[in-house]
């Protein structure tokens, strides 16, 4: 029987508030957790790189499985594996283990986090066809984000409070048994709507024509290529920017052990995205192209990370934090409906994970990098720098916009579609 669109948007927005609330817990708190391990900021951040680089591994296999065995397989997996994973990291703080097994669970995290990558955006679009929805996408996934702002800003508060009464260790606990509940939620409601798995099919043979496809629809499909592009440049500074927040936040407030402030910079980030989700609608009226929203969305990116690094009063880098979670909030579902109407059903999960592979790509060089520049001289250097490297993504956006792709004009669509 075929679900309502309603349905469908139902299911995807409880797997966002479940997924985003375990995995918030320790967001706020996560690079002072490894600093109280004993790791010096570049190896905090270099094993903050190497869970990146367990995306840039697995990115691709993990959407292949989505695009053969199914999408609710594929999340149901990524549970398992993060929660497994969470566990060890704690236990690796509890051992004050040495750097290799820093990295060696990194990679494992890494790996739990590809599975839901593509297949979660790939199952809500399949999905939706499947209803013969009309409505558009970017309102879908705006609401989507505005529910994840929510489920990150109540987890990484909570999150820095029990960090703050307890230790820096309890959250990942509470991180660990959350994501039991998001398995059980998806177990119980996930189902491959619109997609029909493969699995009687040889895996070897069926993982290469999905990956040949996927290359044809990713980096040979020239709109999609530019954009996948200027990924590691944005996604690489991106995730570098905010949990460095957390060391700068209190270097500027004068306090190294006040956890919940560091908390703040997480919640600082949710609010910006339940905000910037519910001003994505609009936002995309106000241009043209979707292309154009994006471009002037990262310039404005670039000059507040410019500032941050610049400011030296707490406050002053409050308010441009939440500023620039805002324009990343407010481009992204556009971004993502740019790409879904360039992709086929068929290789959607597979070329979607290729995509974040490459943002990953970005986060294994970038993130040491900067953590080095903040060592050798300063958080707020590195802003500076992390500025300078997300200038790169420029060319391929302006690229990617010349190409005047079928998904790029944007266009005044009917309502919202409910039921």
């Amino acid at each position: 029987m075929s679900p309502e669109p309603r349905t469908v948007q139902r299911v995807y927005l409880v797997l966002m508030l479940f997924s985003t609330l375990a995995a918030s817990f320790i967001w706020g708190i996560n690079t002072l957790f490894l600093l109280d391990a004993g790791l010096s900021s570049t190896a905090a951040f270099t094993a903050n790189a190497l869970f990146t680089a367990g995306m840039v591994l697995f990115e691709v296999p993990t959407g292949v499985v989505a695009d053969t065995w199914g999408r609710r397989v594929s999340y149901l997996l990524g549970s398992v594996t993060l929660a497994v994973s969470t566990v060890l990291y704690w236990l690796a703080w509890q051992a004050h283990a040495p750097f290799w097994a820093w990295a060696a669970t990194s990679v494992l995290l890494g790996l739990g986090f590809t599975f839901f990558s593509g297949a979660t955006e790939a199952w809500l679009v399949d999905a939706l066809k499947f209803t013969g929805f009309k409505g558009n996408l970017e309102s879908v996934f705006a609401r989507g984000q505005i529910v994840a702002g929510a489920a990150m800003l109540s987890g990484s508060v909570l999150g820095g409070l029990v960090a703050q009464w307890t230790n820096l260790g309890v959250p990942y606990l509470l991180r660990g048994l959350a994501l039991v509940v998001t398995f059980v939620v998806a177990f119980l409601y996930m189902r491959d709507w619109g997609f029909v798995p493969r699995s009687g099919r040889h895996p070897g043979r069926e993982m290469g024509q999905v990956v040949r496809a996927s290359v044809r629809y990713g980096l040979g499909n020239r709109p999609v290529r530019w954009m996948m592009l200027a990924a590691p440049f944005t996604f690489g500074v991106g995730i570098y920017a905010f949990y460095a927040m957390q060391p700068y936040l209190l270097e500027l407030y004068g306090d190294e052990q006040a956890y919940s402030i560091a908390g703040l910079a997480a919640a600082i980030i949710a609010g910006a995205q339940i905000a910037g989700g519910m001003a994505a609608p609009r936002v995309r009226l106000l241009f043209r192209n979707r292309t154009s929203a994006l471009l002037a969305g990262l310039l404005l990116e670039i000059g507040l990370l410019a500032l941050l690094g610049l400011t030296g009063t707490f406050w002053v880098a409050v308010g441009l934090l939440v500023l620039w979670g805002l324009a990343a909030a407010a481009t992204l579902p556009i971004r993502q409906a740019y790409l879904n109407g360039l992709i086929p059903s068929e290789q959607r999960a597979t070329v979607l994970s290729f995509d974040n592979l490459l943002g990953s790509s970005g986060g294994v060089v970038i993130q040491p990098a900067l953590g080095k520049v903040a060592d050798v001289w300063s958080y707020s250097t590195s802003y500076l720098v992390a500025a300078a490297f997300q200038l790169l993504a420029v060319p391929f956006t302006v690229l990617a916009r010349r190409e005047r792709a079928s998904s790029d004009p944007v266009e005044v669509e009917p309502a919202q579609q409910e039921s």
